[in-house]
């Protein structure tokens, strides 16, 4: 089952256009590690003598070079032929992520730039573009190991350590082109209020309104069946709109709702009119489901939600941080929900939009968390704040994103337990976070030292259920501060204190066998029935503690040198499925 228009391969299926071509593939590649491109122009004479698979980056296997050592600047160069068909249009040229700061040049004209690794970006280069033979596209990417840098798992030394891995550099998500009118839909920011059964559409459009007639039609559908069709008329780049959707084709209680068990999509088509000739027509769909807090626990849909998360890293042995395809999105969100899991903490990591899209089809919960710094000054605050901002827009829409986890483990801000700036600068990300979405729960800083928080969560890594049950029987010792709960942290930072939020256990685990090629958390167990009886212990300890509303299993499937998984990295089941299935849901 999928959405109307769902298209493979589409790379940002939940605001789609027909128009597009897919740019990945081979293009021309080189290093540039004196930093000599720019000044030998480049984008008028490719000095680069390798080629690459887009969007895999050199450091992979998939990407046809496979060297992980770290380059500060890498270059892409391509042709592309554009046909008259494009004549009236506007050509936007987007990139769903590039590692870290991307320059881009059309026929050799500089078209502008780009900080970030994690977040979509696109340039409008209609100016640059020639609808008469050949275009020339030339693509630099600057990557440092600097600490400011929002990097997650990558490591910023020479060799991989601890849970650190090989770092990312260079085009890792899709690279695409899109025909759009003069006068087009930029963006559609989509909220819906279960409690009054309606969803408010804020959209922003782009090009000359000075014109008269221009007017968007909305048309909304469930399993086909039409619900409501409005019609608003634009006079300003940025409205909004409310919609009733109550209706018959609702089914018999005229509402139909998003979770787990239901995973109920509306498509929707946004249709652009301008004297009433269609200028834009863009599909998308939205889910009618609310997150809440009430008294200790979390509620979706207004009904208690009890979370069994698994840790997601999102990492490939042979592409890394890039999925291999389509296929083995689906492929991972299958095999989570098999072990009875209902939902992941994406780690570290921000991931690609058609993991989320069928996390949204398949009824698959996601803690949207970002990429850590690990350092603090002024710069880190800076990069960090406008890349999680961008961030948190783009995934908004998303029904399956129930949580946002900007902080991990007071990494960035290593010294929050008392230091004020770093304390103010968690606060000010929660409350700018809740500016821009003020429905979603908010972990400041999730595991320990938690500041201003929806919920109080702790990582545990002992070993026994027994120990862990022990750790946990005190509550008040723990949210009170009275102890470290996990023998290194306590839960809050100096100056906070509980307020009544529900309680997670969001990192434990982390059972390896017994290898000589990485590590897990505690001793390694050389039999199934060691692995799975400790297994069986921790997740017992927590079910039976009864203030806990919820836990994340860490995790999914090994990486590199950790061998913690559940999978091997090739996802290969390392236990039999049905019986980590039948813990999960005992």
């Amino acid at each position: 089952m999928t959405t109307e228009m769902y298209i493979k391969d589409y790379p940002r299926p939940q605001f789609v256009r027909t128009a597009w071509v897919n740019l990945n593939g081979v293009w021309s590649f080189g290093f540039d590690d004196d930093n000599r491109g720019e000044g030998e122009r480049w984008y008028d004479n490719f000095g680069g003598d390798m080629t690459i698979q887009v969007p895999f980056t050199y450091e992979t296997k998939a990407s046809g070079i496979g060297r992980e050592e770290h380059h500060p600047a890498v270059w892409y160069h391509r042709e592309l032929d554009l046909s008259k068909e494009y004549e009236g249009k506007r050509l936007i040229l987007h990139f769903q992520a590039a590692d870290y700061l991307t320059k881009v040049w059309v026929n050799s004209q500089y078209v502008g730039c780009h900080e970030g690794g994690y977040s979509a970006f696109s340039f409008d280069i209609t100016p640059y573009i020639s609808l008469d033979g050949c275009n020339v596209l030339t693509v630099k990417v600057e990557d440092s190991m600097d600490a400011t840098q929002p990097r997650g798992k990558q490591r910023w030394v020479e060799r991989n350590f601890e849970c650190f891995y090989v770092q990312t550099t260079g085009i890792w998500q899709s690279v695409w082109l899109e025909a759009v009118s003069p006068v087009y839909i930029d963006s559609v920011k989509m909220t819906p209020d279960l409690d009054t059964r309606s969803i408010r559409f804020e959209f922003q459009v782009n090009g000359d309104l000075a014109a008269q007639n221009i007017r968007v039609e909305t048309i909304i559908k469930l399993k086909g069946q039409q619900v409501k069709k409005t019609s608003l008329l634009i006079d300003r780049p940025w409205l909004q709109l409310d919609v009733d959707l109550v209706h018959e084709a609702n089914g018999p209680w005229k509402s139909c709702y998003w979770s787990p068990a239901h995973p109920n999509l509306y498509d929707v088509e946004f249709i652009l009119y301008q004297d009433e000739e269609v200028a834009d027509r863009v599909y998308s769909y939205f889910g009618m489901r609310k997150i809440s807090i009430e008294k200790g626990q979390i509620l979706l849909n207004n009904i208690p939600l009890y979370q069994r998360l698994v840790l997601d890293q999102g990492y490939w042995p042979e592409s890394h941080l890039t999925p291999p395809s389509e296929e083995a999105i689906i492929e991972d969100i299958d095999l989570i929900l098999s072990m009875g899991y209902n939902g992941v903490r994406k780690h570290m990591k921000v991931e690609d939009a058609r993991f989320l899209y069928w996390c949204d089809v398949k009824g698959l919960l996601v803690w949207s968390e970002m990429a850590a710094v690990f350092e603090f000054n002024d710069k880190a605050v800076q990069r960090f704040t406008n890349q999680w901002m961008e961030v948190v827009r783009q995934q908004y829409n998303h029904p399956s994103i129930i949580t946002w986890v900007p902080f991990n483990e007071s990494w960035g801000v290593m010294n929050i337990f008392k230091d004020k700036k770093q304390q103010k600068f968690t606060e000010s990300i929660y409350h700018l976070t809740k500016a821009f979405d003020s429905n979603r729960p908010i972990i400041s800083n999730d595991g320990w030292e938690h500041t201003i928080s929806d919920i109080l969560t702790l990582h545990d890594y002992v070993e026994t259920g027994e120990e862990l049950m022990k750790r946990l029987q005190n509550k008040e010792a723990i949210v009170d501060n009275e102890k470290s709960f996990n023998g290194l942290k306590y839960a809050f930072a100096d100056g906070y204190s509980y307020s009544g939020q529900p309680v997670i256990i969001s990192e434990f685990g982390g059972i390896a066998f017994q290898s000589e090629a990485g590590w897990g958390y505690g001793k390694q167990e050389t039999s199934e029935e060691a692995f799975l009886s400790r297994f069986r212990g921790i997740h017992e300890a927590i079910k039976k503690t009864d203030y806990i509303v919820g836990y994340c299993y860490t995790q999914i499937t090994d990486v590199q040198q950790e061998i913690n998984g559940l999978l091997t990295e090739n996802r290969k089941p390392k236990l039999p499925l049905d019986i980590i299935r039948e813990i999960n849901m005992a």
